[in-house]
């Protein structure tokens, strides 16, 4: 018998310069890594989390964004019950993606949720993107929500992730 009640499969999308790798890292493990590692494939790790008295275990598949690997993105969102596209503030450049990997969730997983998310928002480095844009951009994508963390502090990345559980469990009504 597992020691969870619902399991959710989330995707994580985004450049390689996003902060896809250090997200996971301090949220299943809790410290920041300056030195992270590229992605190869696709990165599997979970986190198991008491949601309003429910365990839930959040898996996530972290997929590489590299030309050489597009084509698993397709299959493995087969199954996704949610998205997390991230992207860097300070570097708009990051933003070149975020429509077509939108499409190709839908297209292979259908209508889960996804949130746009804003990293590094607390660096020193000037904004390339404001917070009012990054919801606009979630509101012209018809996602589910917009949030902004900072990988290197730990900044809203728990309140990130209780929302996107509170999103799952509304919709799998659970």
């Amino acid at each position: 018998m597992p020691d969870y009640h619902f399991t959710f499969k989330v995707m994580l999308l985004g450049e390689s310069s996003s902060g896809k790798e250090d997200l996971i890292k301090h949220y299943v493990s809790g410290y920041f890594d300056d030195y992270g590692k590229l992605t190869r494939g696709v990165d599997f790790s979970s986190k198991t989390i008491d949601f309003k008295g429910k365990i839930v275990k959040l898996q996530f598949w972290d997929i590489a964004e590299e030309p050489r690997f597009r084509f698993i993105l397709a299959q493995y969102c087969k199954g996704a019950n949610g998205a997390l596209i991230l992207f860097d503030i300070n570097n708009s450049k990051t933003l070149a993606r975020i429509t077509e990997w939108t499409q190709i969730v839908r297209e292979h997983a259908g209508d889960i949720p996804i949130t746009l998310v804003g990293n590094k928002y607390v660096l020193d480095k000037p904004r390339e993107m404001s917070r009012e844009e990054g919801m606009e951009i979630a509101k012209n994508l018809t996602l589910s929500g917009y949030s902004e963390i900072s990988t290197e502090t730990g900044k809203e990345i728990e309140r990130m992730f209780q929302d996107l559980t509170g999103l799952l469990m509304k919709k799998y009504k659970l």
